[in-house]
């Protein structure tokens, strides 16, 4: 798909198909994340793929936001691992991981699965329930799925401030 089409035509989907992702499918998502860049080539993301009924229920006790979706990808990072930015102490791990998870978003529309970036889960909750070790911050979750056929855009996904508003040349 054309890059400016696609960015335009993404949204959250929050209305699923009840049907579990193909491996393939999942493969092609998790590629796209894996040539993200991260600082220093430090690849400190890990991946949760959550893709089987077991694993989606358990999710539910973890987020509200679940959005009934049958496929879930949790996107750490190993702060171990993270480069650190001399002046000031400041960790690349979380921005790597979340142009990760914006690569696999892309990607997974590009192919006609749709997806939303949901935040509101308890991370302390995600370790204990899928084991993850505490060095590994979990940042982003891709609920995800064939989106249902009444599926739609919530009525504020098309409401922009003005780039002035955000954007400054020169200084602020």
């Amino acid at each position: 798909m054309e890059f400016e089409k696609l960015i335009k035509e993404r949204y959250s989907v929050r209305k699923f198909v009840p049907k579990h992702l193909e491996k393939e499918v999942i493969d092609k998502i998790l590629a796209a994340g894996h040539l993200a860049p991260t600082g220093k080539n430090a690849q400190t993301q890990r991946i949760l793929v959550l893709n089987t009924d077991e694993s989606i229920n358990n999710l539910k006790d973890c987020t509200i936001c679940h959005f009934d979706a049958p496929t879930a990808m949790l996107i750490c990072y190993n702060k171990d691992e993270s480069w650190v930015r001399k002046y000031d102490g400041a960790m690349s791990a979380s921005v790597d991981a979340a142009i990760v998870t914006t690569h696999m978003m892309l990607a997974a529309h590009n192919i006609g699965v749709g997806s939303c970036w949901v935040m509101h889960f308890d991370p302390e909750a995600m370790k204990k329930t899928y084991a993850i070790p505490q060095n590994y911050e979990p940042l982003a979750l891709l609920v995800m799925g064939y989106p249902s056929p009444d599926a739609t855009p919530h009525n504020f996904h098309s409401t922009f401030r003005p780039m002035e508003e955000t954007v400054a040349y020169e200084t602020f």
